[in-house]
């Protein structure tokens, strides 16, 4: 996991690197290189070297942000999605720790100012983070959470947890009900252990590739 930066920033994702598993059943990223420090010395002066990545990996890697076309045929894709709406938006933080439940119900979300807000879900998951127990088991939402937090208007929900959904049954009524109202969704977040209950704006920017619903995403918060 990676920790606090600066007094300002907070950092929120997870550290992607080769052979990383996020969900599993999904092939882990390769990151390697296409053209090698030792192999650009051919085209430069000596003493000048440069290296060039390669990545293979699937958009649902690390932490990332889930838009409507995710989800939906016609929804919007990363490219549609206007910038501000990954950008220093107000957020909360609403604590529902693991070994309490794993079942986050409207009951846990009431009480809080979160209209127009993102919302970022601190379970602890995020401690598992890398082994095999992450998988299993992992805290989420209920639908009538997901409608809940619709009905509340508000922008975004984060989690640092392995699915917002329960993954143990087919069905996907958190994903369905906030990417059908255009709330974006960001898994996989890290410490929020750090933050305070409020007095933050949150962000996460992911690339703007068109015909895409999910991508890793440099999750984090700024101190007001």
């Amino acid at each position: 996991m990676t920790h606090k930066t600066s007094t300002s920033l907070i950092d929120l994702s997870h550290t992607i690197e080769d052979g990383l598993i996020t969900y599993k059943g999904l092939p882990a990223p390769i990151i390697c290189d296409y053209m090698s420090r030792d192999d650009s010395k051919q085209f430069y002066e000596k003493g000048t070297q440069f290296q060039i990545g390669k990545i293979e990996m699937v958009t649902n890697t690390g932490t990332y942000i889930d838009c409507p076309f995710h989800r939906y045929e016609d929804g919007k894709d990363l490219s549609q999605i206007a910038l501000e709406r990954f950008v220093d938006i107000d957020a909360v933080v609403i604590r529902v720790p693991f070994s309490e439940t794993i079942e986050i119900r409207e009951e846990h979300l009431k009480n809080y100012e979160i209209e127009n807000k993102a919302v970022l879900i601190q379970t602890d998951w995020d401690k598992h983070w890398n082994t095999d127990q992450y998988f299993e088991n992992n805290p989420y939402l209920t639908e009538g959470a997901a409608t809940y937090l619709r009905d509340c208007s508000v922008k975004l929900v984060g989690i640092d947890s392995h699915n917002i959904d329960d993954t143990r049954g087919k069905s996907r009524p958190v994903h369905t009900i906030l990417l059908g109202a255009e709330i974006l969704i960001v898994e996989h977040l890290c410490n929020l252990n750090l933050l305070p209950d409020s007095g933050f704006t949150f962000s996460a920017v992911p690339p703007k590739f068109k015909g895409v619903g999910t991508f890793p995403v440099r999750a984090f918060v700024k101190m007001k």
